[in-house]
């Protein structure tokens, strides 16, 4: 049996984390794994070096510098400079070192605000990004272009996969720059602890949003770099090799925090500050192309959310502060 070398950049992220998780179970992989401190994926070099060392038969760009809004503001320059260089230093030492299968992992900011719901693949490049995370999607969007750019000139296979709102292990529980599933898990959690009366959500509870789980996405990348290569450009246009991730389903925010509570056994009551922003009144991705190629989610949102609390509660130590 022939065993397919694959390196996993950025293996100790939610995402990377889950996808090696999956790729281990398999006999017929050989996983190369390589931690911040071995291997500097902003030395483009080093990288190289790395590439024509190892001979690799696919890559899971994984990778990424990522942070909530505050991050994202306060550290404009930092975002769009570390992702777009290890996005070309992967790519392109990929190529060089005759990599034909390779899979960028992107992210639903990509889309335009103002993009219509649910948002398909087309929208990309229609309109205008929400300015708190424009750097960030720009370099997200080079990342897509780059591999596009390989496959049109070199023959490259090269994917990208945009994934909706991901949860689960190796999430961020921090305080203060969690997402809002971590973040509303752990204040709620905290609640319970300290029999609160009630716990207090921004805004009306109205937005809808759309959650996966980190396994699901896994699961789902490992589908799409699998795929045969004519399958896959049966169903992908013309200067459109990425591809959305999501479950197709959304909920209220307030549906949410009704979950989560009954996920942590919050007894009290959950309350909505309206005077709070609400933000877009909903993100949902177009997952019709994914359904047609054959891959459906498999964790229920209540069930992820069983499983994520239950890694906060194994791993709480972690977020002290």
């Amino acid at each position: 049996m022939t065993r397919q070398r694959i390196f996993v950049a950025g293996h100790r992220g939610m995402v990377g984390s889950a996808i090696v998780r999956q790729l281990e179970q398999r006999d017929d992989v050989e996983l190369v794994l390589r931690s911040r401190e071995q291997l500097n994926l902003l030395d483009a070099s080093a990288v190289n070096a790395f590439f024509a060392e190892q001979r690799f038969d696919q890559v899971y760009l994984a990778a990424a510098k990522v942070g909530g809004i505050v991050a994202n503001n306060t550290y404009p320059a930092d975002f769009i400079y570390e992702n777009m260089t290890i996005e070309c230093n992967i790519i392109h030492a990929a190529h060089m070192n005759n990599v034909n299968k390779l899979l960028f992992l992107g992210s639903s900011c990509i889309y335009p605000k103002q993009a219509l719901q649910p948002m398909a693949e087309s929208a990309l490049l229609q309109g205008t990004l929400e300015p708190t995370n424009e750097p960030y999607a720009i370099a997200k969007i080079a990342g897509i272009k780059l591999c596009e750019s390989y496959n049109r000139q070199y023959g490259r296979d090269y994917r990208s996969v945009m994934p909706t709102n991901l949860y689960g292990p190796h999430d961020n529980f921090h305080p203060s720059n969690s997402h809002v599933i971590p973040a509303l898990l752990r204040r709620f959690h905290e609640a319970a602890q300290n029999n609160a009366a009630d716990v207090v959500v921004w805004g009306s509870g109205t937005p809808m949003r759309e959650f996966l789980h980190v396994d699901d996405m896994a699961a789902a990348s490992i589908h799409v770099m699998e795929l045969d290569r004519e399958v896959w450009q049966e169903n992908t246009q013309p200067m459109l090799s990425h591809i959305n991730v999501g479950s197709g389903v959304d909920c209220t925010i307030r549906e949410l925090a009704q979950t989560i509570a009954k996920v942590v056994g919050f007894k009290g009551r959950v309350v909505f500050d309206a005077s709070k922003p609400d933000g877009t009144p909903r993100k949902l991705l177009d997952v019709s192309r994914l359904h047609q190629l054959g891959w459906y989610h498999e964790v229920t949102l209540e069930a992820g959310l069983a499983s994520s609390y239950r890694w906060f509660l194994e791993n709480q130590h972690r977020f002290r502060g």
